[in-house]
């Protein structure tokens, strides 16, 4: 079975590099990206089979990367999942809304979030 790719979406550095190892570790194949802008284009190289977005970043936050990203054939159906500190049922809603697949709360245990993946993957 090919590997699976993800991307993942955040502006923490820690957080990006604990992701990155975690799913590493596991034998996903991982790219990251700091914002959503630049995540965005990186769609435009790559098909990935996943994407782990925060919903707070500067320059385009996550809930408008899932919108631009929904907008394209490629990734109209990819799970998106948003890993993040939110957790209001406002925000929740306004993920649905926008096209996420399901909603992670950081901080995050790593194998709540790899049997998520694995799940969301199958």
């Amino acid at each position: 079975m090919p590997t699976k790719s993800i991307l993942i979406v955040d502006d923490s550095i820690s957080m990006r590099k604990m992701v990155e190892f975690t799913l590493q570790e596991s034998g996903y194949q991982v790219e990251t990206s700091e914002n959503g802008q630049i995540a965005l284009h990186k769609l435009a190289d790559t098909q990935f089979d996943l994407i782990l977005a925060d919903v707070n970043m500067p320059i385009m936050d996550g809930l408008s990367f899932v919108r631009e990203a929904r907008k394209t054939t490629a990734y109209r159906f990819t799970p998106i999942l948003m890993l993040t500190t939110e957790n209001s049922n406002d925000k929740i809603q306004a993920g649905r809304e926008a096209g996420a697949t399901g909603w992670l709360i950081k901080p995050f245990e790593p194998a709540k979030l790899l049997s998520t993946v694995k799940k969301v993957l199958a």
